[in-house]
């Protein structure tokens, strides 16, 4: 049996029709300054500590927030998130993902080659983890919005040994619907140039460890309910419009700050993604 070194069982715009625009994720970086959307309280960051963020008022006064949403900048909602996390280990600053950062070169030219994921909460998260590799790299990620149509987007991309796709498929589990396509893209005309992987769960939230969110596990949603919308009434989230999910996403993602944060199984797939379009023709 064949070793697989990326386990067992990652942002550019939505290039095919406008989306309603998320609040910003803003790094909470000293003087910065936000407002709070509930109060009208103004401050300048001057620091974070874990998942909180200190606030400094025109008068000297320091106070703590949670980070997330909830904030304003120039009158427009952001949610605030830790500086990116550079830790040092054996001497070396070590990035989001796990990688030697590199702090002395600026983000290469985009690649040819691109790596296509299925939604924004896909691509968001790729960003926060794998942002500092990505800009290293040179590599685009793109949101598809579902696979259904991943033969016909290829077919338009037309991907080669120097323009190479990789995707990140959902719920790509033995017998699934994005296993057949999956099957389909390898045996078609692009199938050398696309490498199509994915991870087991049905959304990219669960890729995120529950104990992040303070649970044991994540909620088991019965066939027929709208999975994130059942999640978040498992969790006595608000979930009566896009907005809730919107908001519930915003709140999940600002739980992750590194790849500890996430389960192996999206870890090993999103590396060889990379590793993919990165390889030399």
């Amino acid at each position: 049996m064949e070793f697989d070194r990326y386990g067992s069982d990652v942002l550019s715009g939505d290039w095919k029709r406008k989306k309603t625009v998320a609040p910003a994720i803003v790094e909470a970086a000293n003087d910065l300054v936000v407002e709070l959307a509930s109060d009208g309280y103004c401050g300048a960051v001057v620091g974070t500590e874990g998942r909180m963020v200190r606030l400094e008022d025109r008068r000297g006064k320091v106070r703590l927030f949670p980070l997330g949403g909830g904030f304003l900048i120039d009158g427009r909602p952001v949610v605030l998130k830790a500086p990116a996390k550079v830790q040092a280990r054996g001497g070396k600053l070590i990035s989001a993902s796990g990688s030697i950062a590199v702090t002395d070169a600026r983000a290469r030219v985009a690649r040819a080659s691109r790596i296509f994921v299925e939604g924004r909460h896909d691509a968001e998260l790729v960003e926060k983890v794998w942002g500092h590799d990505l800009r290293i790299e040179g590599v685009v990620v793109e949101y598809i919005e579902g696979v259904d149509h991943l033969e016909q987007l290829l077919a338009e991309f037309e991907p080669r040994n120097d323009r190479r796709v990789g995707v990140l498929v959902d719920h790509l589990v033995t017998g699934s619907k994005e296993s057949r396509i999956a099957q389909k893209v390898a045996a078609g005309p692009y199938g050398k140039h696309v490498l199509v992987v994915g991870h087991p769960y049905i959304d990219i939230w669960q890729s995120v460890k529950p104990a992040r969110l303070g649970l044991a596990a994540w909620p088991v949603i019965p066939r027929g309910t709208e999975w994130k919308h059942g999640i978040c009434e498992a969790l006595r989230w608000p979930h009566e419009d896009q907005a809730d999910i919107a908001r519930a996403w915003q709140r999940i993602l600002s739980r992750v700050d590194s790849w500890t944060d996430l389960e192996p199984e999206l870890l090993g797939r999103v590396e060889q993604l990379i590793d993919f379009v990165t390889a030399q023709p």
